[in-house]
């Protein structure tokens, strides 16, 4: 048989620090839990053990601490974020099978030597899984070390030890109690590292051996003295680092085969946790997943469905589930109907007079364009409860939210266990959504907008494919003339796309200023090369070209691949995305589209108008300053815009003293950074590098800012404050953003959540805005029988197609609903045009 024991305490610390702190919608930490679990199934994939044993520490002293007092001195406490993990994981190991060791006087690594000898004497063999290296001297017969992180794990073994290191497994007590190991504090013999350590050790033997031979002329007369003057040091340090084999664990191997796991407790508890893809490689399911009731009770028999071919007539809303053999559901209390296929049940969901509950409404729309009724999306409702979670199924969200099935079905059925708690499910996230005030927020732009994204997702926008094959033959010529300048400046040809060679060329062929060479090479990210421009010429070539070649894969290539056969592209629109409100895309990413650069910009030229129609760009100016305005209620900003004169040059005016006709360019360049930086919560330091000046001259520069639009301060100030409190901040239209980061002892994750406490308000409400405009502007087209077509959104920027005669009606129109979709303290001003193409159409 083969055993594994894993060091819980090294392992669960590789997992913390390893991952970005995660946490759930309730605000629980979970990177710990998520980082071990994963190593975990990584661990039993590849050993397959018949067994799995998990060690750890106790907070009481161990017989170390008791040799020597300074014994792991100086290590910071378990943060609390861990701290709070550590009593769920140890309950999730349980509930898997897994026995758990602890023993008040011993560290997990005296658990883990004991159990390899348990091991060896039984004949069995044994993998020992750790984060660190303290478990090698333990390596020997039917004994390895699995040394586990995060990202990947290496398998040590005597024959491993001995090449790497050139000693002995077991010798390695020797080494440690030479060199010390400065992350327990063991103090070694001061001045001798791990090369001096491990050639006495090879040569002598052990550490007797080394004070043995202090004489011998191999030992050079500096490390003789070292030695000397460290014996009494190196001899308890050896102490120290020999891992114990005598820790009073149960010896009977047979008790540490895997028990059965509690698999409905553990997808309840996975799905509250939000952990989707362990629950999947778990294999677990939510059919029995509900908790037994206490006190060993029964549980009330559920009610029998009665399955038809139709729904009786009835009240009450109705769910609705497409079923994955075709077929499709519909569900009322406890009477559910069964329908062939989309075609028997189309003539429900085109009912406008029946209410459904669904899952996904614009998938539906996509299916069947006049479904009427809708009247609540699971999925929509599950995002804005939660708009971090990484995904929204059906299956995961009725295990997090605990959905018990309404009645029991005995015919079976592909997701029988969905369709039984379909309904539940949909009334909890109804219940969850009034209580966080979101209800009118899922009614009156969620479930609207679901319908106009799945009709732009069908419309699509007409593209030029010659021109995009015409710009990319450019292009090569571009790359290819900075790439010659390149290899001229350095001398020679190499890979401009290995960072590795490019740092060689950079930094050691040229001599360039550089930083601190890693493992893998010389940095030249983006930072890097930026810092080093003026410095040689080469630099901005490099740049070019990197902004050459992503042009050309990711914006020609990338763009000619989703073409479809109508000769258009259908960006998928996703309304469930991002953690503000803004809506994102992809295939392609419309919002990325680079048009900040002459060359970028020319990307717009090849979106275009079909024949006989024409593209109107409505753009909304400043609207994030315009909602900062209003939400701060901020007087001198309020009557700045409503003057209708330029925000920035005020701004300028205002901040640095200067009657408006003084103000220069440069001074209106730097007033509109601060104006939208303020909006990102940016501090000084990046401040002075958008706007190239010193830290001290940034800094000045917001305080000048903040102490003009004192109401602004005092919004910010108040924002933050209030998201200390609740947690959260909310939009003009109640839309939540959890702050989790404002609660972190972590003074970078507590820096990181004041700047998202401060922007997503504005974001977001501007968010809400441009939605609410797109459901006005989609109706309104189609109210008026005008045939034009809404086609892309990106930021604040709205694109429709409309017949050429109708292009400056169609202008006015989008240039009204924009205008007219909020009611704030100062105007809402969009600026439309109208050509052929995009780049045109944008004026």
């Amino acid at each position: 048989m083969k055993f594994v024991c894993i060091d819980g305490n090294s392992i669960v610390n590789r997992a913390f620090y390893g991952i970005k702190l995660l946490t759930t919608k309730d605000g629980s930490y979970t990177n710990a839990i998520y980082g071990f679990l994963n190593i975990l199934l990584g661990i039993r994939q590849e050993v397959e053990p018949d067994g799995i044993a998990i060690a750890f520490d106790l907070r009481a002293p161990t017989f170390r601490h008791l040799q020597y007092d300074q014994y792991k001195a100086g290590r910071k406490g378990m943060p609390d974020e861990l701290a709070q993990q550590l009593p769920l994981l140890k309950e999730i190991l349980q509930k898997m099978g897994y026995p758990l060791l602890a023993v008040e006087g011993f560290e997990a690594d005296d658990i883990l030597g004991t159990f390899a000898r348990l091991c060896r004497e039984g004949g069995e063999d044994c993998v020992l899984c750790t984060g660190d290296r303290d478990s090698y001297q333990l390596i020997g017969e039917r004994v390895s070390v699995r040394l586990s992180t995060t990202q990947k794990s290496e398998v040590l073994t005597p024959e491993s030890i001995r090449e790497r290191y050139g000693v002995e497994p077991i010798q390695m007590i020797e080494v440690k109690a030479l060199m010390g190991d400065s992350s327990d504090n063991i103090p070694g013999v001061a001045g001798i590292g791990e090369k001096t350590a491990l050639s006495l050790i090879a040569q002598f033997g052990t550490l007797d051996g080394v004070y043995e031979h202090l004489d011998d002329p191999a030992i050079k007369p500096g490390v003789r003295a070292k030695l000397e003057k460290g014996r009494e040091t190196a001899y308890l340090s050896r102490q120290l680092a020999e891992i114990r084999t005598d820790v009073p664990i149960d010896g009977d191997l047979s008790h540490y085969k895997t028990a059965p796991a509690d698999e409905g407790w553990l997808y309840q508890t996975l799905s509250r946790l939000e952990m989707q893809s362990l629950i999947g490689r778990l294999g677990l399911h939510p059919d029995g997943a509900a908790p037994a009731p206490e006190g060993g009770e029964e549980a009330a028999p559920l009610p029998s469905a009665r399955v038809a071919d139709a729904l009786p007539a009835g009240e009450g809303p109705v769910g609705v589930l497409a079923l994955e053999d075709g077929r499709w559901a519909a569900v009322r209390g406890t009477d559910v109907a069964l329908y062939p296929g989309l075609a028997e049940i189309a003539p429900l969901l085109a009912d406008e007079t029946v209410a459904k509950w669904v899952f996904d409404s614009k998938a539906l729309y996509h299916l069947l364009p006049e479904a009427a009724g809708i009247a609540f999306d699971g999925m929509l409702a599950a995002y804005l409860l939660n708009p971090t979670a990484s995904a929204y199924q059906l299956e995961a969200l009725i295990g997090e939210y605990g959905a018990a099935p309404a009645f029991s079905l005995e015919e079976e059925l592909p997701q029988k266990g969905e369709l039984a708690a379909l309904m539940p499910l949909l009334a909890t996230l109804q219940e969850k959504l009034a209580a966080a005030g979101e209800t009118e927020l899922l009614a009156r732009i969620e479930l609207p907008l679901a319908q106009v994204l799945c009709d732009m997702e069908e419309t699509g926008v007409a593209v030029d494919c010659e021109g995009i094959r015409q710009y990319g033959e450019m292009l090569d010529l571009d790359i290819a003339q900075v790439q010659q300048r390149i290899f001229d400046r350095v001398g020679r040809s190499f890979n401009i796309n290995s960072p590795q060679q490019l740092g060689v060329a950079l930094f050691e062929d040229l001599g360039l200023p550089h930083g601190k060479k890693t493992k893998t090479g010389w940095s030249t990210n983006a930072d890097v090369l930026n810092g080093l421009l003026g410095k040689d010429p080469v630099i901005q070539d490099i740049l070019d070209y990197r902004s050459y070649t992503k042009l050309k894969s990711t914006y020609v290539e990338g763009l000619l691949k989703v073409v479809r056969e109508d000769g258009r592209i259908h960006s998928r629109f996703n309304q469930t995305e991002t953690r503000t409100g803004r809506i994102s895309s992809t295939e392609p990413n419309m919002q990325n589209i680079p048009v900040r650069t002459p060359l970028g910009s020319e990307l717009r030229k090849f979106f275009v108008a079909r024949p006989g129609y024409t593209l109107v760009d409505a753009d909304y100016s400043q609207i994030e300053l315009r909602v900062l305005a209003h939400m701060a209620d901020d007087e001198r900003m309020i009557e700045a815009f409503r003057s209708g004169q330029d925000i920035h040059t005020i701004t300028a005016s205002q901040v640095f003293g200067m009657p408006l006709d003084f103000v220069t360019p440069q001074m209106r360049r730097r007033a509109k950074a601060v104006n939208f930086g303020i909006v990102y919560g940016i501090g000084a330091y990046s401040l002075a590098q958008d706007i190239e000046v010193s830290v001290a001259e940034a800094d000045a520069y917001i305080k000048g800012y903040l102490e003009t639009y004192q109401g602004v301060r005092a919004f910010m100030e108040r924002t933050v404050e209030d998201a200390r409190d609740c947690g959260y901040v909310t939009t003009l239209y109640g839309r939540r953003r959890y702050i989790r980061e404002l609660a972190s002892k972590n003074k970078v994750l507590q820096a990181l959540g004041k700047r998202m406490a401060m922007n997503s308000p504005i974001q977001g409400t501007a968010a809400d805005i441009i939605k609410i405009a797109m459901c006005r502007v989609w109706e309104r087209l189609r109210d008026e029988g005008l045939d034009a077509k809404l086609i892309l959104q990106v930021h604040d920027e709205l694109i429709v197609e409309a017949r050429e005669e109708d292009a400056q009606r169609v202008a006015n129109l989008v240039t009204e609903e924009m205008q007219g979709a909020a009611a704030l303290a100062v105007p809402l001003v969009v600026d439309a045009h109208t050509g052929v193409n995009w780049y045109l159409a944008k004026g």
